[in-house]
């Protein structure tokens, strides 16, 4: 946005609501408004910037403190790391049920990346935008979680995982006897219980993209409103948010965590 030029509490409310574009158009690259017709090949290049290099920080941090691990006193980085691991491993252990090495690193990956792009939401709403701002960017959104195009790919994986694991666990015979046999027992009752349960499948992953796209997405919006009040949001109603955010930021977080578990586990037992 056009540094010094008057606008609208509309159109400033918009402009942090608008992801930065990439697009094909006629053979060229094309960014952002010249992408208001490419339809689904679209790229919304900032979260995927963001989410990228978030995974990276995280994958850095871990894999640092692993190398450097000491045996006595740790310090406060590993201790922070090693409570982030128990309480995963404590989760995976009372949730799944099953027997899968996989579960418990992919649960940590999960709550964490979460969470730090969740986390981005603490950062002034003005901050990101205005930095970019200067180096020509017109448009950035810095919350990956708050596209839905995000929180969508993260819950198709976990659907995925969930189909995986439930034809290599009971075989497809096996998968689809159970999607048809229950709640109802009788045979005359299988076809409306498949169609049930493939329902009920269907809405894991929708449920799940669209909790946390709506919580994240609220959030900032709120963060929004409260920055068109100009200065006098630094008495009391951005701070009091923020705060509020203190809880939501990680509860977040680990809903989408224990219920990938949850999910997972149930694709794992063989009825």
């Amino acid at each position: 946005m056009a540094s010094g030029a008057e606008i609208t509490s509309q159109e400033y409310i918009g402009h942090h609501l608008t992801n930065a574009k990439m697009c094909m158009v006629d053979g060229g690259v094309a960014f952002n408004k010249s992408c208001a017709d490419a339809g689904f090949w679209t790229l919304h290049i900032d979260t995927l910037g963001w989410s990228l290099f978030l995974g990276m920080v995280f994958l850095l941090i871990f894999r640092s403190v692993a190398k450097k691990a000491e045996t006595g006193v740790p310090g406060k980085l590993q201790c922070a790391v090693e409570m982030i691991v128990e309480f995963v491993d404590d989760s995976v252990k009372s949730t799944f049920h099953g027997k899968n090495p996989v579960i418990a690193p992919l649960s940590l990956t999960i709550f964490v990346w979460v969470l730090l792009m969740n986390a981005m939401d603490w950062v002034p709403v003005d901050l990101i935008p205005t930095v970019a701002g200067l180096v020509g960017i017109n448009y950035i959104k810095s919350v990956p979680t708050t596209d839905i195009n995000m929180t969508l790919a993260l819950a198709l994986g976990v659907f995925w995982l969930i189909l995986y694991y439930s034809v290599k666990v009971k075989g497809i015979g096996g998968f689809i006897k159970e999607l048809s046999t229950q709640p109802f027992g009788h045979w005359t009752l299988y076809p409306l219980n498949f169609v049930l349960e493939i329902v009920t499948l269907l809405a894991r992953p929708l449920s799940l993209a669209l909790r946390l796209f709506g919580n994240l997405y609220a959030g900032e919006l709120i963060f929004i409103l409260i920055a068109t009040m100009g200065v006098w949001q630094i008495f009391g109603p951005h701070f009091m948010w923020a705060a509020f955010h203190l809880l939501v930021i990680p509860l977040q977080a680990f809903i989408f965590m224990t219920l990938t578990i949850v999910y997972l586990s149930l694709a794992h037992e063989d009825h």
